[in-house]
């Protein structure tokens, strides 16, 4: 497992190149993720008893609680996916059940083993596929009657004209020409059936069932070698991977290192106004058995849920977690206030991180030959204009950010394919004069995203 070689202190250090504060949250969520190797380490029977000790994230809308989620994934490289609890509803109503979360965080495991096999088998596979090219431009001659010289020579001008090929192919003089190859269809029609197990799992299974009797189809394509290559590839890879094995390795990452992050989590909490909608405490005790620990029927095989780890996030504006129904509650035993970000924060989430907005932004300019620079008065400027408008109206945390260098950098944008070898310096002056509609009360409503 890569969490071998994460300590809490390597993690949070990493988690720094991509969020500006929130050290609280990125310290509860490094913890757990070392615990997960740590409980590895331990003998099977104890293992079993250690459950992952899952995370509530409190905090306003645009402060990096998914950010931080999926950022920790990325670094433990396990499988990871983010819903939000308000999309599901409880067993008997229409709409997506709980462990559809389940089979769609297997479904993201399937897709991340297969793609580390067939990067493993690439240079076997690369081997055939350039077989299978020169098949088709120059297909060796049967041998007539064993023995004949005559039959021996001709074999051995076509080997020799085919070696040529060879080379002229991986010197890539070949790509644009065209050739007629078989591929199999890669899409096919999804069917959907309702039942009392769920839309997903018994369209699923049927989609399966009908795999096993109608064999995919292929069909004749004229596409460039080059083309021809990326779909070749992709069909030899896939011959070649163990697929009994890529199944086993999917579930077992789901299972001892998947994470699942449950945005709007506030939201099914059944309080004051939201009397009106009957489903939200069903969802809340829907969702128990899977953070508990249940199995789940996916189209895998059975995937039990006991040490995934959920991370839970939410605004709780006008709730609390203590709303959540007590057998939830303890479910989630670590809770983490994250911090509403500051006109400092901002100014640090515009230049610091790797992926930094105005990083982001010269380099999009750049494409067009256009040098964009920032002045630090002008960062600060815009940090000051995007923290003043997140106080007047709705705080929507560093999202308001995409909003003002948007509207800042309208005209360069518009405007840089004539502007092509020049540098652009923005100036605070500059960012006061193009930021200035959207700060006054009056245009805000415009502008609020």
């Amino acid at each position: 497992m890569k969490e071998k070689h994460l300590t809490p202190a390597t993690i949070v250090k990493e988690l720094d190149k991509y969020i500006v504060g929130q050290k609280k949250a990125k310290i509860a969520v490094a913890i757990a993720l070392r615990n997960r190797w740590r409980r590895q380490k331990l003998s099977p029977e104890m293992r079993d008893e250690v459950a992952p000790k899952n995370i509530i994230m409190i905090g306003p809308t645009g402060i990096g609680k998914t950010e931080i989620a999926r950022r920790l994934a990325q670094l433990a490289e396990a499988p990871f996916i983010k819903v939000e609890a308000s999309k599901y509803t409880e067993v008997g109503y229409v709409g997506r059940d709980v462990e559809s979360m389940v089979r769609d965080l297997v479904n993201t495991s399937v897709h991340m083993v297969r793609m580390e096999m067939m990067q493993k088998v690439r240079l076997k596979a690369e081997q055939l596929v350039e077989e299978r090219i020169l098949d088709i431009l120059l297909p060796l001659p049967q041998r007539v009657t064993a023995g004949e010289g005559t039959d021996e020579d001709r074999i051995r001008r076509a080997e020799a004209t085919r070696q040529m090929l060879r080379e002229r192919l991986r010197r890539g003089e070949l790509e644009d020409r065209l050739i007629e190859i078989k591929a199999r269809d890669k899409f096919t029609p999804v069917i959907e059936i309702f039942s009392p197990l769920g839309v997903e799992q018994m369209g699923m299974n049927f989609q399966d069932f009908l795999g096993e009797m109608i064999p995919a189809r292929s069909r004749q394509r004229k596409v460039s070698i080059k083309e021809a290559r990326k779909i070749l590839l992709e069909e030899e890879s896939q011959k070649l991977i163990d697929k009994d094995r890529m199944i086993e390795e999917a579930i077992w990452r789901v299972e001892n290192s998947g994470i699942i992050f449950i945005d709007e989590i506030d939201k099914i909490v059944d309080g004051g106004a939201n009397r009106a909608d009957v489903s939200r405490e069903g969802v809340q005790r829907d969702l128990l058995p899977i953070v508990e620990g249940t199995t789940v029927a996916t189209r895998y095989g059975a995937v039990k849920t006991d040490h995934i780890l959920f991370i839970a996030a939410g605004a709780f504006h006008g709730s609390s977690p203590s709303e959540l129904i007590p057998e939830l509650q303890g479910r989630f035993p670590i809770r983490v206030e994250l911090d509403r970000l500051t006109e400092k924060d901002f100014e640090r989430i515009l230049t610091e991180p790797k992926n930094a907005l105005i990083k982001q932004y010269q380099a999009l300019l750049k494409t067009e030959g256009v040098n964009l620079i920032f002045t630090p008065e002008a960062v600060k400027e815009i940090a000051s204009l995007a923290y003043l408008v997140n106080e007047q109206t709705q705080d929507i945390g560093a999202r308001r950010l995409h909003t003002v260098m948007e509207k800042l950098l309208e005209e360069i944008s518009f405007k840089a394919s004539e502007l092509k070898g020049e540098s652009v310096t923005i100036t605070a002056r500059y960012a006061r004069e193009r930021l200035e509609e959207i700060v006054q009360k009056e245009s805000l409503s415009r502008y609020i995203l």
